[in-house]
């Protein structure tokens, strides 16, 4: 079955994640990767990885990176079924050739990969309306193996598995949650710091 048949489910604690990630690093690029399987005719993703927040394209950091995090899932019987990535700028809605490259890279090991890309817009609207949508783009790779942006009203193809995922969401933007977000760079500068985020979501 080609990604073009999937269906992508994102969970709660996943998304939430990757959103305060992103709001952890207003200015900069953030990235991280996508943890889960395939069930059926859907891509469940169950818990998302923040990678970096400074020098996206460095590849070593990257590979190791990777690694370590197909090494952890595996032996959950998971897998990095895509990536995550939040433009540098607000105003900067489309997919670039970073985000692009990495998701290439991972398309090697798990060809059913995606991409969400933070949508700046679908968030500033959700702090005023308390909308129930993501706030995310979903791109999937065509036939050719170009990413393409799925539209938001194509038969239902992405959503989010809890409905009061963005209400929950709103409560840790207010609380200021992302501060306690640990990514790679953090731990590579203090390996103390946990980049699964154990304590999150406590």
């Amino acid at each position: 079955m080609g990604s073009n048949d999937l269906k992508y489910e994102v969970s709660q604690n996943a998304y939430i994640k990757l959103v305060l990630h992103s709001l952890k690093h207003p200015t900069s690029a953030v990235n991280g990767v996508l943890i889960g399987r395939i069930s059926n005719d859907t891509v469940e993703i169950t818990d998302t990885v923040p990678l970096f927040h400074s020098q996206i394209p460095l590849l070593p950091q990257l590979e190791i990176s990777l690694i370590l995090i197909e090494e952890y899932f595996s032996a959950k019987g998971l897998n990095i079924v895509g990536y995550f990535h939040a433009n540098e700028r607000s105003d900067e809605f489309e997919l670039g050739g970073v985000a692009k490259n990495i998701g290439d890279h991972i398309s090697r090991y798990f060809p059913q990969a995606a991409i969400l890309l933070l949508d700046n817009k679908k968030l500033e609207a959700l702090k005023k309306s308390k909308g129930s949508g993501a706030v995310t783009q979903l791109y999937v790779r065509d036939a050719s193996k170009n990413w393409k942006l799925v539209p938001s009203d194509a038969n239902n193809r992405f959503s989010l598995k809890e409905p009061s995922a963005n209400l929950i969401l709103l409560d840790y933007i207010s609380s200021e949650k992302y501060r306690d977000i640990v990514d790679f760079d953090d731990h590579l500068d203090d390996i103390s710091k946990d980049w699964l985020n154990p304590g999150l979501f406590n």
